[in-house]
Formats: C-alpha cells, structure tokens, sequence
C-alpha cells in the first residue's frame, strides 16, 4: 500500500510513512492469538512470528512471554541502548476479560538502563488488551531509528505504519491527547485508541517511564497508568519512539473466546458483589484507592521518611486517606480497564499547577498511589499535599517514575544534610528534607536534564559512584545509605522491622520491587512469622504466587486488597484461598487448561528461574548482589537508634542476651548490626535451598530440569556461573 499518511484524522497533513505493513488480524481463541508482532526499527522491518506451543506451556504469557523473547534476543554484552535491546508488550491469557475485575494488566520488558538487566514493570491502560484485539499476544521492538517516529498498530484494518515523528510536543499528556485526536476516525472511535508513550525525562534520565493511555468516556479526556519501574521510558526514547498507538474497536466482553464463558461469568459476579458489599466496610479502595496504606504503615513504623531513616511522623495526617478522598473526584468509575470495580485508579480533576512549563494550567491528576505519596512526600519529609500531587502530575507527563525520582531525591537530601553535598555543589539548590521548592526544582532539572538534575537523574547506584569520585565521599556511609539493589531504587517500606522484605525487596531478581513480595503484613502486623523457617516458606510462596498475576494480565488487587467475610477462619488466611481459587477457576474457564494451586506456583517458578539466569548471563550473579543496604536493615546513624532506643536495647537483651546499659550508643549500633546482618545471612543461604539454588544464588542443573527449562543456552549459563562460584 503506497500511503503518505497514516490512518486516522491526519491524511490531510501528509506526514511522512516510512514504512507500512497489511496484515491479516489472528483470532483470540481461549485467551490466545498465538502470534508476536516483531518490528525492528533500525530496518523499518515486520514479521508475524507464530509462538510455538512449547514457550506457551512453559511461559504461560505475559512477563514469562517477555523474558523469552528477551533472552532469545540478547547476549552478554547487550547494552540497555543498543540496538539488540528489546522493548517487550505482553498481556497474558487472562488480560482483556471484562467480566472479572482487574483483569487489564500488561507488562512491559527490557534492559534496564539502571540494573543492566531485564526490568518487568505491569502497566493497566487499554494498550495490552487492545494489542491482543488486533491479533498479537505480544510486541516485540527491535533496533533504533535515526529520527523519531511513531508507530501505529490498525487491529480494524490489519494495517502498520512506521511514520516520521510530526508531534512539536513531547510530554505524554499532550503527545496521547494529541495522538487520539488524530488517529481516532471521529468522536465515537476515540475509546478505540491508546498510546504508549515517554517525554522529556525518558529522554534525558535513567528514570524514564512509559504511560499507557485510555480514553476516559466520562471525563472526555485521555488519563494515563504507569509501566514505572526500572527505565523503560528511557529505552522507548533512546530507541527513537516518540508513541506507539493501537486501535481496536472489536473487544467485546468474551473477546478472550474462553472455554467456558458461563463460569468466567460466574465467577466474576461473585467477585463483584463482594466488593460492592464489603469495600466500604473494609479500606475503601472505591473512594480512596492505596492511601489507605499512609496510616496503616505510620502505625506500624513502615511509613518512610527522611530516606527511610524512619517509619513513622506526626505530620503523617496531613497525606493519609482522608485528605486524598476529599481530593479525589468521587462518583466516577475510576477503573484502569473495563469491568474493573475495585476502581482504585484515581484521579483529581481541575488541579491548578503552580510551576513549570504548564504553569496556570488546570490538569488531571492521576493518582497519587500510596508510593507515590511516601516517594514524593513523606520520604522527602515533605507533608504538603499539593506538592504531591504537582509533582505526581510531571513525573506523569514527564514520563518519570515517582518512586525512582522519590528515593533518588530523599537520598541528594540526606548527602545534602551530610555534608556530601552543598550549594555550590548542587548549583544553588538546598536539598534539606522538607524544602520542597527545592524538590520541585530538581524534578524540573531532571526531566530537562540539566543542572544538577543531569547527575540525580542517573539514579542513586551511579550517583554514589559520582558523589565518591567527584566529592571524595565515604564509599561506606554511601552504600548503607543510598537505597538500591541491583541498582534499582527500593519502592516505599521502611523494613527494619521485617527481616522477610528485605529478603523479598533484595532477592528479586529485577531489584526491590514490592510487587513480587509484600510481607509487612504477615510479620509486622499480624506477627504470623515466628521463625526464619516460617518466612522462607511465606517468601517462597508468595513471590511465586505474585509473579503468576504478571503472567496472566491480571492485578492482584481483587485478590489480596477486599476479602471474604469469613476469610479469617480459613488455614493460610494470609493468602485469601477462596480467592487464590477463584484465579484457578479464572484461568482454566479462559484457557480450557486445567490448574492447580501447585501448578500455579510451577508456572510461576519457570519464569522466575528463566529470569535469574537471565540476570546471570548479563554478569547479576553472587549473592552480594541479593544484599541490601545496611538502611534497609537496621540504624545507620546515631539518631534513628535513638528514635526507636527502647525497641532496639530490647534487641539487643532479648534476642542477643547482652545488657543494653552497660554499653555506649556506638557499640550497641554495631552490635544491632552483626546480630541482623548474621540472621539476614542466615535466611538467605535458606531461601537459596528452598528454591534449588547454590549458596550465591545461581539455580542447579536439576532445578532447570525439574521446571522443564533445562534448554542447552540456559544450562551453559549456569554451569559457567556455577564453576566460577565454587572457584570463590
């Protein structure tokens, strides 16, 4: 087809099409198309690559998809920006069903600009489910174009354009609205359309982020849900991708074809009128959606603040729930995929922003999240909620993530307050805790790329390389202190307390994401963990469990966040096994397979595997690299044991049998050190063995083979990685 324009609104313009592709759309059937949309862009090329059935039973969808295609796709000396790094959507069998609740999600997959190795970050917005309407259970990108370009996915037309980027705007608020406007065939089509897209921070930090857009019908605007983590922005721009849109107007509710449309049916009724029935009586996710969590952690020392030197503040009341159920705008179904009535993804409307380059401008805000509030609050000892929300709205269209940007910024102003840095160092700007004209400032610099923005945009693992050659900073003080592992910035609990997160954040194999792992409540409040074997067996299990939702497009909120009435009476109530059932039920009714709660976990722990030997061919291997900072851990500084001196001196009689008043305050530190440091040796080297693995956490040979993994490329990785261990 010989075009200069793609389809949509702007035939008239005549932009320039580099490269165009007809296609003929695959069937959904039982959850699957079967079929990965590959395009490299360094060659303007297309393929359709049929997935085997093999890599379908063994990676299910979703992130397992992902990783497979990535590890087939890179070698060891694969950079984040070359051009052999892939960008991966992929939205899993489950993704698109409307019946049950939160059944919208995708994943996003690459190399991390940040971690050098695979980052999966689950993103909802109408992209996965639309992807999969057009007839492909995946894109895959390859390659990087010399000039910007957009790429467009027709699912009505079967029909790809690779078009010369014509946008003047770069920031994703404009670049979806604008997008939508144009390739939306009228008003009515405008539902049909969403973008991916970055913006200015994508292209000038290691923090970028990728938005995924929907069509608000009720608002009558775009809004825009975050793949956030781990710099994924960072490679669509590097890539030269300004946007990549799809439309599809074909999703209908079985658009899946399941193998039973009657129980998936069923099964989501029963779903929904458990949370019409119960969410009001239990955290308010319809009104108030994750702030609930701002209390709830202030009470038991997980709220972070000052870069975690702390869990609890008493300005915490000026962000809790209340304050963001007054701001959020309440009546409007605020779901971020049809048929989703948890509705926690929530949204301030006409919010009036006070600087930058859209100052005066009245926006939608979407969010804040809970991480959001402690990133870019109370971690920075900032309690304004205003603040928050102007900085939620440009890290947004930015294409920042707010937890990067907000554990990046806490650990600039403790340096600051340390000495490490100072004004002339950071040109002007006093980063203290709680100068938030100061924090805003710095937000502005990152995007921009300029000042000293261009260096916190790097991201706290280069920062404290940067800060000690340039400043000749303490190395020691920095690495107990600066919050990441595997270069990845810890999301928003503070962990002192709960030996079985900082296990869960350090061990995961992209870095201290807590969506593989969320343990604070078993241990910290409801003190269900006794002892190192009962965490290892609740870190096994759950990080399993919680990897299968990335596989399958579904969210975990349906599952975890609105419970039964009677789920307390249940044996392992922490894991809510009605409804652990009813996600088996969800996905045999959509697949016809059938599942069991072991072959659920099985699933999980393919891919979890297929990822760590991932990070082992890219040189993450050893188990210093499953260690978090001491901050993570226990009191760094004087003052945070002083803050909590009668919970530790209790420490330090109770569980180390030494007497706290006979000692001074920098022996019991170092004390609370060796004694925490030892037990989080301990729980590793036993997580190790639960999983099959050696003591630096490379997998056997056997455990390849009992998963059904053991291919020769991954049976080479870890037998040279697992010679080089016992060498050490």
């Amino acid at each position: 087809m010989d075009r200069t324009a793609p389809l949509g609104n702007t035939e008239q313009e005549g932009n320039n099409i580099l490269a165009s592709f007809n296609y003929e759309p695959a069937e959904i059937e039982k959850g699957y198309t079967d079929r990965v949309l590959y395009l490299n862009i360094s060659e303007n090329s297309f393929k359709a690559k049929q997935i085997p059935e093999k890599m379908k039973d063994l990676f299910v969808g979703g992130k397992g998809y992902g990783l497979k295609l990535l590890w087939d796709a890179v070698g060891p000396d694969t950079g984040w920006n070359n051009a052999d790094n892939e960008f991966i959507v992929s939205p899993g069998p489950v993704c698109g069903t409307t019946q049950y609740p939160g059944c919208g999600k995708s994943i996003v997959v690459t190399l991390s600009p940040l971690t050098g190795t695979a980052i999966d970050s689950n993103v909802g917005g109408y992209f996965g489910p639309f992807l999969k309407c057009a007839g492909w259970d995946a894109l895959e990108i390859q390659g990087k174009s010399e000039k910007d370009v957009i790429i467009f996915i027709d699912g009505d037309e079967g029909h790809i354009d690779i078009m010369e980027d014509y946008l003047t705007d770069s920031d994703s608020h404009l670049v979806a609205a604008k997008l939508t406007e144009d390739l939306a065939r009228n008003e009515e089509d405008k539902p049909n359309i969403a973008v991916i897209s970055s913006g200015r921070g994508g292209e000038n930090s290691f923090w970028g982020m990728v938005n995924f857009s929907l069509f608000d019908r009720r608002r009558k605007d775009v809004r825009l849900k975050q793949a956030g983590r781990g710099g994924t922005g960072t490679v669509l721009r590097d890539k030269g991708i300004k946007a990549i849109v799809v439309r599809s107007s074909k999703f209908l509710g079985n658009m899946n074809h399941p193998e039973n449309p009657s129980h998936v049916k069923d099964l989501g009724m029963k779903v929904h009128r458990e949370i019409f029935r119960l969410d009001n009586k239990q955290i308010k996710m319809r009104k108030s959606g994750t702030s609930f969590l701002v209390e709830l952690c202030n009470k038991h020392e997980l709220l972070p603040v000052n870069n975690y030197k702390y869990g609890s503040h008493p300005e915490h009341y000026k962000i809790r729930r209340e304050i963001w159920e007054q701001r959020f705008t309440q009546g409007i179904p605020d779901g971020c995929w049809y048929g989703c009535t948890i509705q926690c993804a929530k949204a301030v409307d006409g919010f009036t922003l006070k600087t930058g380059p859209y100052k005066g401008e009245k926006v939608i805000v979407d969010g804040p999240e809970y991480e959001t509030i402690g990133a870019l609050g109370s971690n920075c000892g900032i309690f304004d909620p205003d603040h928050i929300l102007e900085a939620n709205f440009y890290c947004d269209t930015y294409g920042l993530d707010t937890i990067g940007v907000g554990t990046g910024t806490a650990f600039v102003m403790e340096c600051y307050e340390l000495g490490i840095l100072d004004r002339e160092k950071t040109g002007g700007l006093e980063l203290n805790f709680g100068n938030k004209d100061a924090a805003m400032a710095l937000l502005h610099q990152i995007a921009e790329g300029s000042g000293f923005g261009k260096i916190a945009g790097l991201g706290i693992k280069k920062m404290k390389k940067y800060f000690i050659r340039e400043f000749g900073a303490d190395p020691a003080i920095l690495k107990d202190i600066g919050m990441e592992t595997k270069g990845l910035e810890y999301s928003e609990y503070v962990t002192k307390d709960c030996i079985s997160q900082q296990a869960g954040y350090a061990m995961a194999n992209k870095g201290p994401q807590h969506d593989e792992t969320w343990m604070m409540g078993m241990e910290v409040i409801n003190r269900e963990l006794k002892t190192l074997g009962d965490k290892v067996e609740a870190i096994y299990w759950f990080s399993l469990f919680r990897t299968w939702f990335s596989l399958n497009g579904t969210c975990k909120m349906p599952w975890a966040d609105i419970v039964p009435e009677d789920n307390y009476l249940q044996p392992n109530a922490s894991r809510v096994p009605e409804h652990v059932n009813n996600l088996i039920e969800l996905y045999s009714a959509v697949t016809g397979k059938p599942l069991t709660e072991e072959g659920m976990l099985r699933q999980s722990e393919r891919v979890h595997n297929l990822q760590r030997t991932l990070n082992i061919k890219m040189g993450i291997w050893g188990k210093e690299k499953d260690q978090p900072p001491y901050r993570a851990m226990g009191p760094v500084t004087e003052e945070e044991y002083l803050y909590r001196r009668e919970y530790y001196d209790s420490m330090i009689k109770n569980e180390i049998g030494k007497i706290p008043d006979t000692m001074n305050l920098s022996d019991k530190i170092a004390l609370v050190r060796e004694h925490k440091e030892k037990n989080y040796t301990l729980l590793q080297q036993m997580i190790y063995r639960k999983r099959g693995w050696n003591e630096d956490g490379i997998p056997t040979v056997e455990t390849l083979n009992k998963l059904g993994i053991a291919d020769n490329d991954l049976v080479e990785t870890v037998e040279r990685a697992l010679s080089l261990s016992s060498a050490r």
